[in-house]
């Protein structure tokens, strides 16, 4: 049996205590960061970290699951960050086989459904922090093709702490969200499964996109760090600068009060 799975990002965050109260259907496995659930021969996987993935659902159906989840998303802005793939169910005995454009399952996996499911919507939130990075990256050559022409940095003591703490908050979000080089737990004592979870690492190619985005993260934080110590030097120039003055002044003061006595 053929069918398409397909992931959504739908939001910045969803409430997974909230769907769980809100969704009736079969709870394969839930934890206070992702929901599995199946129905029928179709599966839903929900995500904290906003991503919704699907597999033997139509349009119709998908878009009432939609509805459902709507009321416990932070941030609703169904994007047009998605991904799909063809998984093919077979019969019993067959292993499972991942290919450029197809997945294929014994139709009693369901771990391996939930692998599939995990990986294709951990591709879609690579392709978010992606962009993400790539938005925070375009900012840092900004500001240090400024300081190159210039001689000076164009960002202020409150501008640059605002900054930063973007920064710190968008690597947090990739630190918790994924889980790129972990192996799934549901793989540790299945030999099959942990092939089938290698498999679909490197055709997504998630282990290597998430290394570019940790590279970014790393020059950003390089460029921040050379940003908080010119700022840190002009702010200490500019005490300097107020404590000659105010010597200055005091010595005018009793240069003056001496001449006046």
């Amino acid at each position: 049996m053929d069918s398409q799975a397909i992931a959504l990002h739908l939001a910045e965050s969803i409430d997974i205590s909230g769907c769980r109260k809100t969704i009736n259907k079969k709870l394969i496995f839930g934890d206070r960061d992702e929901l599995f659930y199946s129905d029928a021969s179709r599966y839903l996987y929900i995500f904290r970290y906003g991503i919704v993935s699907f597999y033997g659902f139509g349009e119709s159906d998908i878009s009432n699951v939609l509805e459902e989840i709507k009321p416990h998303c932070d941030g609703w802005r169904q994007s047009d960050l998605t991904e799909s793939i063809e998984m093919e169910l077979v019969s019993e005995g067959s292993r499972a086989k991942v290919t450029n454009s197809k997945i294929i399952l014994p139709q009693s996996s369901v771990e391996g459904m939930r692998l599939a499911l995990l990986h294709l919507s951990q591709s879609v939130a690579l392709d978010y922090f992606a962009g993400l990075s790539e938005q925070i990256m375009k900012e840092t050559r900004k500001y240090t093709n400024y300081l190159e022409h210039n001689g000076k940095l164009d960002l202020g003591g409150k501008k640059l702490k605002k900054y930063i703490a973007r920064v710190l908050n968008i690597n947090n979000q990739i630190s918790e969200n994924l889980y790129i080089f972990d192996s799934h737990e549901v793989v540790w004592e299945d030999e099959e499964l942990d092939r089938l979870d290698r498999n679909l690492k490197q055709i997504f190619d998630l282990k290597e996109r998430y290394r570019t985005i940790r590279e970014q993260g790393y020059i950003i934080k390089e460029n921040l760090s050379l940003f908080k110590d010119i700022m840190d030097h002009r702010e200490s120039s500019r005490l300097e600068w107020i404590i000659i003055i105010l010597i200055l002044v005091e010595v005018m003061d009793l240069f003056i009060m001496r001449i006046i006595n």
